[in-house]
């Protein structure tokens, strides 16, 4: 679907909607007041399809005063993000050269993220590995005020060496997953030899326990998986310091499809592709390589400010104006 219209007339904001609706949150937005309509209380987002041969409802109610609620083909859900356990949606927008250009903390988020959409049942390691290391920065400071001794910090160390190790073997089989997709996407769109690779190893007892007096100085674990990074190179540069910013563009856009094929080809359902302003920084000669993608894929919603900006006949096109969108 191709969706064009002037800057400002709410392009971003019919892809927000359909994020939240399949979500249950913003992809940019904080606050749920930044989504509601000025001059009104509330706001409302519902949609229906179907994934696979089944048939699908959504309603989410956002407002400025209370909590957001959600249901899902007329079930009540306990918290509106419970719609990711249902719906898959992936989304590009700008902003996203982040996870490239950005620092680790940004690609460790990415990638957690992802893991927990190819690997439901470990969606909450991450979770509890922060939590861990929470834990023992916590009684790092304690031993270092007195109040505790370093037999306490044991069971904390166990569980960051625990989950560490599970945390890092689940990033490793996620990127593993992705990384023949990306350098596949990445080249059918001109960013040649692009690579994936995990910086890390997993944590070990011995190493925490050689390191205890600079954490206890610090206050804080030195080591393990919360520190890691993603390597994303192209032709041997990492894209972070040594590619442009159309380098960086493709190398996430590439993650984004790479990911939605990975979800394809494991659950059999293709997730709901968001793309906005995909197609500014493009040549004539990469947007077509990306048409003929997204051509091969599920149902992909792409942004633009003018239609001839994709050298492909969408399935379907929309034209927004302030306030309506219409059929072209």
């Amino acid at each position: 679907m191709l969706v064009s219209g002037p800057n400002g007339a709410g392009k971003t904001n019919l892809l927000e909607a359909l994020h939240v609706a399949t979500q249950g949150f913003s992809p940019r937005a904080r606050s749920d007041t930044q989504l509601v309509r000025f001059g009104a209380e509330r706001g409302r987002v519902s949609i229906s399809g179907r994934r696979l041969a089944t048939a699908f409802a959504t309603d989410v109610v956002l407002s400025r005063t209370g909590s957001r609620r959600a249901t899902f083909n007329g079930s009540s859900l306990r918290s509106p993000e419970q719609l990711r356990s249902e719906l898959q949606t992936l989304v590009f927008t700008p902003d996203r050269l982040a996870v490239v250009k950005g620092g680790p903390a940004t690609r460790r988020a990415y990638v957690d993220r992802s893991l927990g959409r190819l690997f439901p049942s470990r969606a909450q390691t991450p979770v509890e590995y922060a939590a861990a290391v929470g834990q023992r920065n916590a009684a790092l400071r304690r031993v270092q005020g007195g109040t505790s001794s370093r037999e306490a910090l044991v069971p904390w160390t166990e569980g960051v060496v625990r989950l560490g190790g599970a945390l890092v073997e689940a990033r490793r089989e996620a990127l593993v997953l992705l990384e023949q997709a990306f350098a596949e996407c990445a080249g059918r769109l001109g960013l040649a030899a692009a690579t994936l690779s995990y910086e890390g190893e997993q944590p070990v007892l011995a190493e925490l326990e050689r390191r205890l007096g600079q954490d206890l100085e610090r206050g804080t674990t030195g080591a393990g998986p919360h520190l890691h990074d993603v390597r994303i190179e192209a032709d041997g540069r990492e894209l972070r310091g040594y590619g442009s910013q159309g380098e960086q563009r493709i190398a996430v856009l590439a993650l984004v499809l790479a990911e939605a094929q990975a979800l394809a080809e494991r659950t059999g359902a293709t997730p709901l592709v968001l793309l906005d302003d995909v197609l500014s920084e493009l040549d004539e000669q990469r947007r077509l390589a990306l048409g003929e993608l997204l051509g091969a894929r599920g149902q992909t919603v792409v942004t633009t400010t003018s239609p001839a900006s994709l050298p492909v006949a969408p399935a379907q096109s929309l034209a927004v104006r302030p306030g309506e969108v219409s059929a072209e």
